[in-house]
């Protein structure tokens, strides 16, 4: 029923009949240019999923998991395999989506003719270069950007060569001639170096900027840093860290996004509402950082995955909506031209948490209710109380589930 309600809801909007809202509405009313999500070719057979997916007033972008990743793509050499990722990139372009193409070059799945090949610097290079050049030919002007290369850092900031073909190979020079590679196939695509673990402050993370910094010293272009963003509840903290540090790679002259957003809690004992408030928070830092052009989940679903015995995603694997969703709503704002305030103001919009026309404002259930720089509805629906969860989010919560931050379901 909620899979159809979300189509009833969709067609009356793109008729013009009810104000068109979601994860991606809301991110572009905050002046970004997409909130999105990762893709499969197994979501799409799902339908049930696929039905959400396709839903551009929540996903403005799509990622593929592992459709374009080199193994998939050109599994012997020079024999390449679009056919999965072209119906991904297809089911975008139908419903006005925009693709992150993701990636390039890794030193994981990386097929066996080029691991166990034993080719020299030389052919190593030649290889790379030919890959590029022809998947990111085959795409050009269908991708917004592209991880051109993913993860080539160790934990210290020094670049990978154990189990990196081509860190071991090439050097650290694979990196810039990756992306000069990548900006001679789609000049107008959008460049960028992609890791994990990087979105605080920290020795790997300085690595990535000297990255940056490397490639642009050799010449090549970089036009942004991608910001996996695996997280874990209750380990997010404050929006504020992530803020002055987004600035830090934006102070390099690249564009910010979160390339990869999921926040783990254990599928056996899930603190739900936690969650909701962690994913707030990362939304309330980009939303903060103009250089933050957008959020991509991995994955929307608690149904499809990468982590295991883990509900780490938006919708739960029943396909329901979680708290997390009107967190993020709220943290984004409201709709262009007033409307709700993530589907919790009545009476007329917010008005910085007055009240309205006579008859008042009321936040619904897990909606947001205060915090730094907020304007909207401060009064919650009956039932629910306004609880502070950081400097930047304060949330409408159920009082008699509200137990020192842990909560029951």
């Amino acid at each position: 029923m909620a899979v159809l309600k979300s189509l009833l809801l969709a067609s009356l909007a793109s008729a013009g009949l009810v104000a068109a809202d979601g994860l991606n509405t809301r991110a572009k009313a905050a002046g970004k240019k997409y909130f999105g999500t990762e893709i499969s070719i197994s979501v799409m057979n799902d339908g049930n999923a696929n039905n959400i997916a396709k839903n551009s007033q929540d996903f403005g972008q799509y990622t593929c998991e592992n459709e374009m990743k080199f193994d998939a793509l050109e599994p012997a050499r020079n024999s390449f395999n679009y056919g999965n990722a072209d119906k991904i990139v297809a089911q975008a372009q139908a419903n006005g989506q925009i693709m992150r193409c993701h990636a390039l070059i890794w030193h994981s799945q990386v097929p066996a003719w080029v691991t166990n090949g034993r080719f020299n610097k030389a052919d190593l290079s030649s290889i790379l270069k030919n890959h590029i050049a022809n998947v990111v030919g085959h795409y050009k002007g269908k991708c917004y950007a592209w991880d051109v290369v993913n993860e080539a850092l160790n934990e210290d900031g020094s670049y990978r060569t154990s189990g990196s073909v081509w860190g071991s190979t090439i050097g650290s020079e694979f990196i810039p001639m990756a992306f000069a590679a990548a900006a001679a196939a789609d000049p107008a695509a959008k460049l960028y170096y992609n890791d994990y673990n990087c979105d605080r402050p920290g020795a790997k993370a300085t690595g990535a900027q000297n990255l940056i910094k490397m490639v642009k010293a050799a010449g090549a272009p970089i036009h942004g840093f991608g910001m996996q963003g695996h997280m874990t509840t209750g380990q997010v903290g404050s929006a504020s860290q992530y803020v002055s540090h987004m600035q830090s790679f934006a102070n390099l002259g690249v564009e910010v996004a979160y390339t990869e957003l999921d926040i783990a809690t254990p599928s056996s004992n899930p603190n739900f509402q936690q969650q909701a408030t962690d994913y707030a928070t990362i939304v309330s830092a980009c939303k903060q950082v103009a250089a933050c052009i957008g959020i991509t989940t991995w994955g929307f679903t608690d149904k499809h995955t990468w982590i295991s015995n883990s509900a780490p995603l938006i919708w739960d694997a029943n396909l329901q909506k979680k708290a997390a969703y009107n967190a993020i709503l709220n943290a984004w704002g409201s709709t262009s031209g007033g409307g709700d305030n993530g589907g919790g103001n009545t009476g007329g919009g917010d008005n910085g948490g007055g009240n309205t026309g006579g008859g008042g404002c009321t936040v619904a259930m897990y909606g947001q209710c205060g915090g730094n720089g907020y304007s909207g509805c401060k009064t919650c629906a009956s039932g629910s109380t306004c609880k502070f969860s950081n400097d930047w989010y304060s949330q409408c919560l159920q009082v008699d589930s509200y137990q020192g931050g842990q909560h029951r379901y």
